[in-house]
Parts: C-alpha cells; sequence; structure tokens
C-alpha cells in the first residue's frame, strides 16, 4: 500500500456512517447507480477519491419530469409553517452529522472532496445549516399585501406563491453551503429541485439529499443529477417545466445559461466572478486590516468569488502593511486538509495551480517583487503556497483576471479619489472592502464602490443574514436574509369587485 492509499484509508475510516459516502444519483425518489461513471479527484493528493454516476440528458428530462409532476401537490398540501418544520428537522440532521464525540462525518467528507482544512470544511457544514434555520424562520413569513383600490366597491391584494420548478448548478469551492443556500428558499418556498452539484464535489450535495428526505420532505422533491456532460445539465435551463434557474459559477457559464433560460422566459438567478478590491487608507488599524485580509485573502486558498483580489493600500503605509503582511502569511501552513496544523488546503486542480503561476510570472515581468511564497512545490496534490508580492502595477494580470489562488498582489495610491476609480475599473462588481477609521471616509467609499456588497474594516462579507449578490458582469438576484426566499416566488394580484352588491 503507497503512502496515498493508507492517507486515503486512515481518512475514510474516520467515518462513522459510510453511507453517506454517496455516488449515485437521485432520480425519481430512488437512488441511481449509472453504469457510467466519473471519477473524483482528492486534491490534497491527485488520487481518486470515489466514481461518482454521470447522468445523461435522458436522466435530467426524467427528474425534471418527476418533480414536476409532485410541484402543486408539495405546494397546495403544506403550509409555510409545516415547510419551515422540515427545514428545521433537515437542520438538526445536518448538524448531527457533523461530528459526534469519537469520529468525524460530514466534514471530512467536505474536506476530502474539496481539499480544504478540516476547520473550514467543520465550519462550512454549520454554516450550510445555518440557511436551513434560517429560511425555517422566513418560509412561514410569505407575506401579501391588502392594496387600496382606486376603484370603489374593490379589494386589491397580492400573495407569493412558489416559481415552480427550480434548476440548481453550484460550485464546488463551497460544496455544501452553496447548495442549502439556494436549496432551503427554494423549498420553504414551496418550490421543488433538480440539483446539478459539481463533478468536482459531488458527496455533500448527495449527503445533503439524503438527509432532506429523512427529514420528511417529499422524495420527489429533491433531485440530484451529477455529471460531467455539460449539453445534459443545460437541460434545466431550456426545459419548459423548469422554471427558475440558479447558478454560481464563472461569468461566462452564466451568460450561457441566462441566453439559454431566455428561450423560455424563466426566472434566473446568477452569482457569478468577482474582482474585489480591498482599500487600506493611511488611518487604518492595522492588526484589524491585517487580521480582515488573512480571512479575505485566504479562505479556501483564495478560492471564493469575494477573496480580496486587489489590495490597494495608500503608499505612505505601504512598507509597514507589507511587513505585517508577510509576517501574518509566514505563520499559515499549506497541507491537506485533515492534517492537524493545515491553514490551507490545496487548489481544485492542476489548471487553478498554472493559473496562480501565470499572474506571478506576469506581474513580475512587470515589475513586482515577490514577498513570500511564488512558486508551487514538486509532489503529488494541487499545492500552491500562500504568496505575497509588493509594487504590483495596475496592469498586471492579477487586476484584471480573478485569481481563485492565495495570491496577495499589492497596489499603492496616494488619493481617496484616485483608489475608488481604481477600484471600480473592472467588469465585475461583487464584493469590495475598505479599511479606515474615519467614519466619513468609510461611508463615503463605500456609496462610491460599484459592487454589490462592501465590508468595512472588516474581512467578512457573507452571512445567513446579509443579502448575497452583486451588479455588472458579477450577476443578478440575491441569496440569503429576508430577500432570499423572494427569488423562488411569483406575486399573484387578486382583485375583487362589486363587494357591496
Amino acid at each position: 500500500m503507497t503512502g496515498l492509499e493508507q492517507y486515503h484509508q486512515d481518512a475514510l475510516s474516520k467515518l462513522r456512517n459510510k453511507e453517506l459516502l454517496i455516488g449515485d444519483a437521485f432520480i425519481d425518489g430512488v437512488w441511481v447507480s449509472k453504469e457510467k461513471k466519473f471519477p473524483v479527484y482528492e486534491p490534497s493528493t491527485g488520487t481518486i477519491l470515489g466514481n461518482v454516476s454521470n447522468c445523461e440528458l435522458a436522466d435530467f428530462q426524467k427528474a425534471i419530469e418527476s418533480t414536476e409532476s409532485v410541484q402543486e401537490e408539495y405546494f397546495l398540501s403544506t403550509t409555510g409553517a409545516q415547510r419551515g418544520a422540515l427545514l428545521r428537522k433537515w437542520n438538526d440532521l445536518i448538524l448531527a452529522n457533523q461530528h459526534d464525540s469519537k469520529s468525524i462525518i460530514f466534514a471530512v467528507i467536505l474536506s476530502l472532496e474539496n481539499g480544504k482544512p478540516y476547520a473550514e470544511a467543520f465550519g462550512e457544514v454549520a454554516y450550510a445549516a445555518s440557511f436551513v434555520s434560517w429560511f425555517a424562520e422566513e418560509a412561514p413569513r410569505a407575506y401579501g399585501h391588502t392594496i387600496p383600490s382606486a376603484t370603489p366597491n374593490t379589494m386589491v391584494s397580492d400573495v407569493r406563491e412558489p416559481v415552480g420548478v427550480c434548476g440548481i448548478i453550484t460550485p464546488w469551492n463551497f460544496p455544501a453551503a452553496m447548495i442549502t443556500r439556494k436549496v432551503a428558499p427554494a423549498l420553504g418556498a414551496g418550490c421543488t429541485v433538480v440539483i446539478k452539484p459539481p463533478s468536482e464535489t459531488p458527496y455533500s450535495c448527495a449527503i445533503l439529499a439524503k438527509l432532506a428526505i429523512e427529514a420528511g420532505f417529499p422524495p420527489k422533491s429533491v433531485q440530484v443529477c451529477p455529471t460531467k456532460d455539460r449539453k445534459a445539465a443545460t437541460e434545466l435551463a431550456t426545459n419548459p417545466l423548469v422554471k427558475k434557474i440558479s447558478f454560481t459559477g464563472s461569468t461566462g457559464v452564466g451568460k450561457m445559461l441566462a441566453t439559454l433560460a431566455a428561450g423560455t422566459l424563466k426566472k434566473v438567478g446568477l452569482e457569478l466572478g468577482g474582482n474585489a478590491p480591498l482599500i487600506v487608507f493611511d488611518d487604518a488599524d492595522l492588526d484589524v486590516t491585517i487580521e480582515g485580509v488573512i480571512a479575505s485573502k485566504f479562505r479556501c486558498s483564495g478560492q471564493t468569488c469575494v477573496c480580496a483580489n486587489r489590495i490597494y493600500v495608500q503608499r505612505s503605509i505601504e512598507k509597514e502593511f507589507t511587513k505585517r503582511l508577510v509576517e501574518a502569511v509566514s505563520r499559515l501552513e499549506y497541507g491537506r486538509g485533515l492534517d492537524c496544523t493545515t491553514t490551507q488546503g490545496p487548489l481544485v486542480n492542476q489548471s487553478a495551480v498554472d493559473k496562480v503561476a501565470t499572474h506571478i510570472s506576469d506581474a513580475l515581468a512587470k515589475g513586482a517583487k515577490v514577498e513570500i511564497g511564488g512558486e508551487a512545490p514538486n509532489g503529488a496534490g494541487y499545492f500552491f503556497p500562500p504568496t505575497v508580492l509588493s509594487s504590483v502595477p495596475t496592469d498586471a494580470l492579477v487586476t484584471i483576471d480573478e485569481t481563485f489562488g492565495p495570491l496577495a498582489a499589492i497596489c499603492t495610491f496616494d488619493t481617496e479619489e484616485e483608489v475608488i476609480k481604481l477600484a471600480n475599473d473592472t467588469e465585475f462588481g461583487l464584493a469590495g472592502y475598505l479599511f479606515s477609521k474615519n467614519i466619513g471616509r468609510c461611508h463615503r467609499v463605500a456609496a462610491r464602490m460599484k459592487v454589490g456588497m462592501v465590508a468595512v474594516n472588516t474581512g467578512k462579507v457573507s452571512a445567513t443574514e446579509a443579502p448575497f449578490g452583486g451588479v455588472k458582469a458579477s450577476g443578478y438576484g440575491r441569496e440569503g436574509s429576508l430577500y432570499g426566499m423572494e427569488e423562488y416566488q411569483v406575486i399573484k394580484a387578486i382583485t375583487v369587485g362589486n363587494l357591496h352588491r
């Protein structure tokens, strides 16, 4: 047995319930093992973790038709309060399978398939459950309005109803939380769903589907179709029985899905790419700032759409900021996700490693300097050490293209007006960050940043209760928060006339 094989065996032996490592599709209320499968690679080793059923076009069509057959019954036979109770049961089951006193379950599987450190995986399971808990409380609150009519003896009101069958397409970087952030409000609104999980990390989705059915949701209300066949997956965007598609991923794919969805005029929600600026003014608290940069830039090894991609530091504090950031980064440890000392896991695949290397070489050719890191190590797995570049010019590739890796690129600026223009000089508009003790400046700059979310004096921009989404090429629609369920509802107006006859 090789060292890598022993590592896998040791990791999997920690699973109390191996039935949660599911490689099947869930179609028409039953688990389906397809003859054709695709491999799932464990990025910490670059070896195969398991093989998963590869769904074809006919599977997607069957799943859509199956879930559409129970859509109306599911909504009409349950109240919002009852759907909320089902969501609470689902939340409890997710947390119950997060861990126990002796062994690790959900978090180990998530860490193995995604590569992120166990602490982050453990936290993500709780984060995923938080969306289920949140929408359990929102489900009974699908308020309508009574509207004063301009016509005598007439009453106007509106009610919220589910949009219908929803196609859900999620990314690999948060394989649990991105499922629940979409599926929980859909189920709470009375919709049924067909999920196409990421082919890199399909196991977390299968766990969540299994637990949702155990919680009491009708078996046909949640269907899961893993696939490597993009044409098969696009059925979710073109099939007229699907009334809403929600996608998180690249801007290019998002545009393609939106174009396809226009053919059937279905509702669309898109959470796409980012190029987040992080601005550090000379009056910032550097202790708070460094903590925020580490959280924003190096979470999930830099593989999040809200990661700080461009760090703009006011020139007078550049040297001190860079020194402190390098000291903080030097304390990070990259390695296998289940190793207890790891703070930075691997990237998702070799292409991701190559992209970081390309951004570094381009910046160096244009005058940037490596402060720490800078080269991928030899050996197994898709690793890249946390890297800091200083003196990065504003025309470097890293300032234009989202890196999606552990690369902190420091640029300088002199004035507030200058940095606002630099921050907004991108087609993307998902998240932005700024650090300053001047409350007036904080409000002024936040108001002028052309993004959907701004974090001030913190590296954390996303939370269950906060609206998540972007503007410009970063997409449209909002997830989480009090607005999240609206994405899966339509408004029906009811006018009653001749009330006094």
